[in-house]
């Protein structure tokens, strides 16, 4: 489904992702992980269109990617979420998940809009009443607004941001769950940015490590956390080693 090869993103002299290759296939779900810094979200804004790769090349379903604005992006079927949800405020949540599926697969079709709203916030657990307000949600639905907006675009790829972030550990539980949910009941397959890694690891398929903007390693999940680099990496902090213990349990 997905084919990158050889991606770069240069900023003036600093190379924020040095010739990262890698593959995902219809109905996987892909961890992408690494410190802070290590590239994960450059990748995400190249696969999205918000930046334009310096060198290399991104395919998805035989066309290439490279170069096109993000709305452009999201019409072929490529939808993502952010770690910091900013929905729009004086909008309720049935109107800002409707607004995304506007821009998404059902542009210029406000019913067709509508409907994919009523479908994505049923999916992710919010309410569908129409007055519902952003002001009334707490971390988790916030998450769960972010995913409802991203699922009502209508992707085959969904680029999933940090969504861990913030949650306790049942919230965590539960929009893992989620994303499993929406892979094996919507079909959609699933690229997962995350730092919670003993959740990750429960959940996907493979597993990408990165640092400093290069692939480190790549495999099932019992192989990476095995991976003597990996650990190399994980291990720079208590908090760090504490994940990559309990990442290949």
């Amino acid at each position: 489904m997905l084919v990158v090869e050889g991606l770069v993103k240069r900023f003036g002299g600093f190379t924020a992702v040095g010739n990262v290759s890698f593959r995902v296939d219809q109905g996987e779900i892909l961890g992408l992980i690494g410190p802070n810094g290590s590239g994960k979200s450059t990748i995400f804004n190249m696969l999205s269109g918000t930046f334009a790769p310096t060198a290399g090349s991104i395919r998805f379903e035989g066309h290439e990617l490279s170069g096109l604005a993000p709305h452009k992006i999201i019409n072929r079927g490529i939808g993502r979420t952010f770690q910091i949800p900013r929905p729009f405020r004086r909008l309720t949540i049935f109107e800002n998940v409707a607004l995304a599926g506007y821009y998404g697969q059902n542009r210029h079709s406000e019913a067709k809009a509508q409907e994919s709203a009523e479908r994505a916030l049923a999916i992710v657990g919010l309410p569908t009443d129409r007055k519902a307000l952003v002001d009334g949600l707490g971390a988790a639905g916030l998450k769960k607004l972010e995913l409802a907006k991203a699922l009502a675009t209508g992707p085959k790829l969904l680029l999933a941001d940090e969504s861990l972030g913030g949650l306790d550990d049942k919230e965590m539980d539960q929009a893992a769950d989620m994303l499993r949910r929406i892979r094996d009941e919507l079909g959609i397959t699933i690229i997962w940015v995350e730092h919670i890694m003993g959740v990750l690891m429960r959940v996907v398929d493979r597993v990408m490590v990165l640092d400093h903007g290069e692939k480190i390693s790549e495999g099932l999940p019992s192989q990476v956390a095995s991976d003597p680099r990996v650990i190399e990496v994980y291990l720079g902090t208590d908090a760090h080693a504490t994940q990559a213990a309990a990442a290949r349990k």
